[in-house]
């Protein structure tokens, strides 16, 4: 069988909450449990940087940019974020993910507008990041109400300090999951520990044909009673403040275009992510398909079957508190036998191919 890569995008997120929420303590344990992904950075009052996962994330602070007002949705417009990119996403830099931290009090919707109209091949985007202090979440809301607005646009959620809540934390936690957008992942979490491996793909250490899951998060640490990988709280083992479910989804019949599109307009509350690949048997017999969903974005890239290739749909599903069972026999019902194409069946995912698509690939 031929392996091929296609051209990679990276994934850009952007991290965002107010000030005091925890995103550079979060930022900070992306990179030291990154897997040995390289992670670039555009952080706070504008700095953008190159970080060697294996570095001291204390050497961040140094190297910063100050831009006077330090909102990154009022100091740049597209084109200048797109040039700071191009110099994260240059190959050459060997950057497999881009974080953008966000000033506390930036625009978050403005900064997802700027990627998304962004024109860089290089990159995609990789979902909004907001984190909430549970402690002050009340307080912040009353003083700043457009928190509501932005947790309305968010693809994940944190809910940060859940140690420091008490009982209240139960409370903020269904506050935040009542006015979070349909579809977004409402994470709890302390010291900022959110697994990377749910925000963005970790390069194994070793040399992999496939996909990463989250079963390879076994080999990092031991599971608790429910086989869910758990990590280090403050410097000692113990669960993670967040349950995280994947699904792994492989096909030997092709999937109805009609069908799947279906499933990813009504795809449930926590469900983040979706990648692999696509094959839609007769309605494109030359292409499998590159999916990659995270949040309401979504985005199909077709690319040759390599000779030989046997031809699958490989599919991995991320969320929390996702039903996998109902997810996997909603995919089912995807598949077909059918002999022949639907003339007008892949207009729905050509829809949403990069350069055919009519406004943002988003959904």
């Amino acid at each position: 069988m031929e392996h091929r890569r296609s051209p990679q995008q990276i994934p850009v997120v952007v991290l965002a909450g107010f000030l005091g929420s925890g995103k550079t303590t979060l930022l900070n344990h992306l990179l030291h449990r990154s897997g040995g992904s390289r992670i670039g950075a555009v952080i706070n009052d504008f700095g953008s940087i190159e970080i060697d996962a294996m570095a001291v994330a204390g050497a961040l602070g140094d190297s910063t940019v100050s831009l006077g007002n330090g909102c990154l949705c009022c100091a740049v417009d597209a084109s200048e974020l797109d040039r700071y990119l191009e110099r994260l996403a240059d190959p050459a830099t060997g950057i497999d993910v881009i974080v953008i931290e966000a000033s506390g009090l930036a625009e978050p919707e403005e900064l997802v507008r700027m990627l998304l109209a962004s024109e860089h091949p290089g990159i995609v985007y990789g979902g909004l990041v907001e984190v909430v202090d549970a402690v002050e979440f009340d307080e912040t809301r009353a003083k700043h109400p457009e928190i509501d607005r932005h947790l309305a646009l968010a693809d994940v959620v944190v809910v940060n300090k859940l140690d420091r809540a008490g009982q209240g934390g139960e409370r903020v936690l269904g506050l935040v999951r009542t006015l979070s957008g349909h579809g977004a992942a409402v994470v709890p979490a302390t010291y900022g520990r959110v697994d990377p491996e749910f925000l963005f793909d970790c390069r194994p250490a070793e040399e992999r044909i496939g996909q990463l899951t989250f079963d390879d998060l076994h080999e990092h640490g031991e599971d608790d009673e429910h086989g869910h990988a758990r990590g280090e709280v403050d410097g000692h083992a113990g669960h993670l403040h967040s349950r995280y479910d994947s699904l792994s989804f492989i096909a030997g019949r092709p999937l109805d275009p009609r069908r799947l599109m279906t499933f990813l307009d009504s795809r449930p509350e926590g469900l983040y992510r979706i990648k692999g690949y696509v094959d839609f048997g007769p309605h494109d017999t030359g292409n499998r398909y590159a999916v990659h969903a995270v949040g309401r974005f979504l985005r199909f890239y077709p690319e040759p079957w390599g000779r030989g290739e046997e031809r699958l749909t490989q599919l991995v599903l991320i969320g929390s508190g996702i039903d996998a069972p109902a997810l996997r026999k909603e995919l089912d019902a995807c598949t077909s036998d059918a002999p022949h194409a639907d003339e007008y069946g892949m207009w729905g995912v050509l829809r949403y191919v990069q350069g055919l698509e009519e406004g943002p690939a988003e959904r």
